[in-house]
């Protein structure tokens, strides 16, 4: 299972990016983890997958801005430890 945290920075807040995140999640799919909006205007992403490459197309459409209205200027990708998910929802 590879597991990674990611920072979005830009205009990702108020855009309807965390219902997008979700969606590509869905729409990739055996993408699982949550979303959600930190106070300093970015937000942080939790996904993990035991399929490396829809993970890899997972943080390359993130980093594209997965929403019209959203602009990804910084993803900072790390890996991470976390608990397992079986589903990927937004958090608040």
């Amino acid at each position: 299972m590879r597991k990674v945290k990611m920072i979005a920075s830009g205009r990702v807040q108020g855009v309807g990016f965390r219902w997008s995140v979700q969606f590509l999640a869905m729409d990739i799919g055996e993408i699982y983890g949550r979303v959600w909006n930190n106070e300093d205007g970015t937000v942080t992403i939790l996904a993990q997958s035991d399929n490396s490459e829809k993970l890899s197309k997972f943080i390359h459409e993130i980093r594209k801005g997965p929403s019209r209205m959203s602009k990804v200027t910084y993803l900072d990708v790390t890996m991470a430890h976390f608990e397992d998910f079986t589903d990927f929802k937004m958090s608040n």
